[in-house]
């Protein structure tokens, strides 16, 4: 039985990530802060290990087939770019050094989308873009974007597998996370959006392509885990339709968003928290759309629709009575 290491399977993406193990017969070492954080199912070939990721793992290693790499500091309120660095770059160059040295054979490291240039509809952004305003002043891209440059660079004895997923949706969103985005229009009677759009895609299905990468991908390549390139009107259109509910939706003015931005941006230097920026509102106007080839094609991802996506995270939304 293969043994793989995991981070962050308390989150959206991490949780999916252990089912998907489980399922496949690997036995799962996780690293988490306290053991009572995880609310997955127990299971003998799950092992939890508490610290965080700057805790000498070395002991658990040694016999370790392959690390996962899923935590990550994703807030979008944070001031500094030392906040994000400490845990998005400081952090996996701790880990992958100390895999590194217990002849840990692969490193796969979730990264975002947003480190590689989005493209329009008719010519989505793939794994040969470089990154895009207004991403390149996203201090969470700009961190994730380092880590993966640092990895790339130290691939000698380690294979590096890179994977960059867009904007997941799906069950076991506890917190929620990406979630947030089904309550803007959940249980609403107007719905204020945004003119631009972004790529969603299943969580279950990045799930499948991490274990899918870990299995057939190749070092040193990066791989976008991305679905539909949907219009925020388009997204909030299926919430509706899958919540039987009739909104009035109104579009926000693309000024009224860059006017909250400069607002964020003020904010930030009197050091208020708030996830108001220039860069973040901007991000909402732009159509921030990426291709699947190439995990298609090389590690031969079924993705299902968005629609299925949506289906699944408010059924567990229910189920857990999180609103």
């Amino acid at each position: 039985m293969k043994k793989v290491f995991v981070t962050g399977i308390t989150g959206l993406l991490g949780t999916n990530v252990v089912i998907k193990l489980l399922k496949d017969g690997y036995f799962v070492i996780a690293l988490v802060r306290k053991k009572s954080s995880y609310l997955g199912e127990k299971n003998e070939n799950l092992k939890l290990v508490e610290g965080d990721l700057f805790s000498d793992i070395s002991s658990f290693l040694p016999e370790i087939d392959s690390f996962i790499h899923i935590a990550a500091e994703t807030r979008q309120n944070l001031i500094h770019y030392k906040d994000y660095k400490r845990v998005n770059y400081d952090g996996v160059v701790n880990l992958f050094t100390q895999a590194q040295a217990c002849g840990v054979k692969r490193f796969v490291f979730i990264s975002s989308a947003n480190t590689l240039g989005y493209g329009s509809e008719k010519t989505p952004g793939d794994e040969k873009n470089p990154q895009r305003y207004p991403f390149t002043k996203s201090m969470y891209a700009q961190s994730k974007l380092e880590a993966e440059d640092y990895l790339l660079q130290h691939t000698e004895s380690t294979n590096v597998i890179i994977l960059n997923p867009t904007f997941m949706i799906g069950a076991y969103d506890h917190k929620p996370s990406s979630g947030k985005i089904i309550f803007w229009a959940w249980k609403k009677k107007v719905i204020f959006y945004p003119k631009g759009g972004k790529n969603f895609v299943h969580a279950k299905d990045v799930a499948y392509g991490v274990v899918k990468a870990m299995e057939r991908g190749k070092s040193g390549e990066k791989y976008l885990l991305a679905n539909e390139n949907l219009k925020y009107k388009d997204f909030f259109k299926k919430v509706n339709h899958i919540t039987n509910q009739k909104t009035v939706m109104i579009p926000i003015p693309d000024t009224i968003l860059s006017i909250l931005g400069y607002i964020g941006d003020g904010l930030r230097k009197m050091n208020i928290k708030t996830n108001l920026c220039t860069s973040n509102m901007k991000a909402l106007q732009v159509h921030n759309y990426y291709s699947n080839r190439k995990s298609i094609e090389e590690l031969r991802i079924h993705y299902q629709l968005v629609g299925k996506a949506l289906q699944d995270a408010i059924e567990y939304f229910r189920l857990m009575k999180i609103d």
